[in-house]
């Protein structure tokens, strides 16, 4: 008798954040939540929490905050659109990633806030001739 695998009725919290592919490894998501960047129901979670059905799964992902609800569990990571089937993103969360993502966008440039950059060869010099002037503090005999 050969028995089929269907969803898994027990997946840990961590393996399930990699399996939906917000992070790139297990062991980041991992990390995430023993950092207590993740909450589950509101309230934080541990990498051995079992997520199930419904729960809601609060993390931030880079600069965003993300909310989604467990729609499907799996331990496997599989192709995107798979992934993207085991959750659903609540509309807040999206309304907020899409926000920021346009407030980063019409943010200035941040090399441009840089008045000045290396100095050149010409600057050093100058420089090096100022650490070589004698300090008239440091001559005067009259401080004892």
């Amino acid at each position: 008798m050969t028995t089929t695998k269907t969803e898994p009725e027990r997946v840990r919290l961590d393996k399930w954040l990699w399996a939906a592919r917000f992070f790139k490894t297990r062991a980041l998501s991992a990390e995430a939540i023993d950092k207590g960047r993740v909450n589950v129901n509101g309230q934080a979670a541990k990498a051995s929490r079992e997520p199930r059905v419904g729960d809601t799964v609060e993390f931030r992902q880079g600069n965003d905050l993300r909310t989604v609800v467990v729609r499907g569990l799996s331990s496997v990571r599989g192709p995107a659109p798979v992934a993207q089937q085991l959750y659903e993103e609540t509309p807040e969360s999206v309304a907020r990633r899409l926000a920021s993502a346009e407030q980063r966008r019409l943010a200035p440039e941040p090399a441009l806030s840089q008045t000045q950059g290396r100095p050149t060869k010409r600057d050093r010099r100058t420089l090096k001739d100022w650490g070589n002037r004698w300090s008239a503090s440091l001559d005067d005999g009259d401080a004892n």
